[in-house]
């Protein structure tokens, strides 16, 4: 593997009164990859981008950009651009004007603007509206504006905080795609702040998820979701069953388990358990049936439908499973619509041992 891009060792960030907004986080990112910063409010991603920008200082620890110490560097010469979550594009000025203004402050000249200009627009689509006024676009153009504006300027690192946040759902889930290719195109490094879960599983290559200062888990997408390391993370990455377990034996990589939902079963597991565990369950993986199912591996309760909440593709189901509840995801794959069940229907549910996680953390 080459050098990391940015290199952060043993940052902390502490501000008065004691509060560490970020602590003791070491990441490596590399270059040319889009990488997120995801976590609830008040966990430091948007401090540790800050930091990486230069607009904080760490009280301790290293950051460096393409193996520059970055300690004595002002943000207006790291080689980093930010695109905020206000767009802050200047309403007095037409989209080209926008665009070009950092590269004008910097005393870049006069033709090289417009060439530089002229291809930061086409990248970003917004070549034909290059003399309209900000108040004459809409967010997501707005959005593309800041980004050009940002590109323009080269840097090695863009980072981008919250910068969908502002619009609509579908305008959100269309510049999720737009911000994946745009990345693919300039081949720089993007780091993006999110609280949105979607928004980071289906952007970034790696994403960090962040609690309380601290990074709780690095990994792809599709490992955060099917093989996360301990109960934050399987709670805040998507939807999830949460079974307490009492673990009556372990032998080599097989557990037995008990729980109070679906009763004693087996499985695998890589890790050592001691007395008791979570159990872990995706929606999908749970499915309905209207017999008990016997034999085999499936684990099978009796349940009652408590509610049923349509999403067009999908339907999410509340199951009462003896005094708990477990929630069921059932694709609507028939063009009479919905689950095929309703409240108060008694079912079935089931499952395969080898679709659930042990998580002793």
């Amino acid at each position: 593997m080459t050098e990391p891009i940015i290199s952060i060792r043993n940052v902390t960030k502490e501000f008065a009164g004691g509060v560490k907004a970020v602590d003791n986080v070491s990441i490596d990112i590399q270059q040319n990859e889009f990488f997120a910063l995801l976590g609830p409010s008040g966990c430091g991603k948007t401090t540790l981008l800050r930091m990486i920008s230069g607009l904080e200082t760490p009280t301790e620890g290293q950051i460096m950009i393409g193996g520059t110490d970055m300690a004595f560097t002002p943000p207006n010469l790291r080689p980093t651009n930010m695109v905020f979550q206000s767009y802050a594009v200047f309403p007095h000025m037409t989209v080209e004007q926008n665009v070009g203004y950092g590269l004008k402050v910097t005393g870049v000249e006069p033709n090289e603007i417009k060439r530089r200009v002229a291809e930061g627009l086409e990248m970003v689509k917004l070549s034909h509206l290059a003399a309209r006024k900000p108040d004459q676009m809409s967010g997501g153009q707005r959005q593309r504006v800041a980004l050009a504006r940002a590109l323009v300027k080269r840097p090695k690192v863009l980072l981008l905080d919250e910068p969908l946040s502002a619009l609509d759902a579908k305008l959100r889930d269309d510049m999720r795609m737009e911000l994946t290719r745009l990345q693919e195109t300039v081949g720089i490094t993007f780091i993006i702040v999110t609280h949105d879960q979607d928004e980071a599983l289906s952007m970034a290559s790696r994403i960090a998820v962040m609690n309380k200062g601290g990074v709780a888990q690095i990994a792809t997408p599709a490992e955060l979701y099917e093989h996360p390391q301990n109960r934050f993370v399987a709670d805040f990455i998507g939807k999830v069953n949460l079974l307490d377990a009492k673990v009556l034996k372990q032998k080599g990589k097989i557990i037995t388990c008990d729980t109070e939902t679906l009763g004693k079963f087996d499985m695998g597991t890589d890790k050592a358990a001691g007395m008791s565990a979570t159990i872990a369950i995706r929606p999908e993986k749970l499915k309905l049936v209207t017999k008990e199912a016997k034999g085999g591996k499936f684990v099978t309760a009796k349940a009652i439908v408590r509610d049923v909440a349509y999403y067009g593709d999908t339907s999410h189901i509340i199951l009462d499973v003896g005094k708990k509840e477990l929630e069921v995801n059932v694709q609507n794959d028939s063009r009479t619509g919905g689950a095929g069940v309703e409240r108060g229907q008694k079912l079935w549910v089931q499952f395969n041992p080898d679709d659930a996680l042990v998580l002793t953390e």
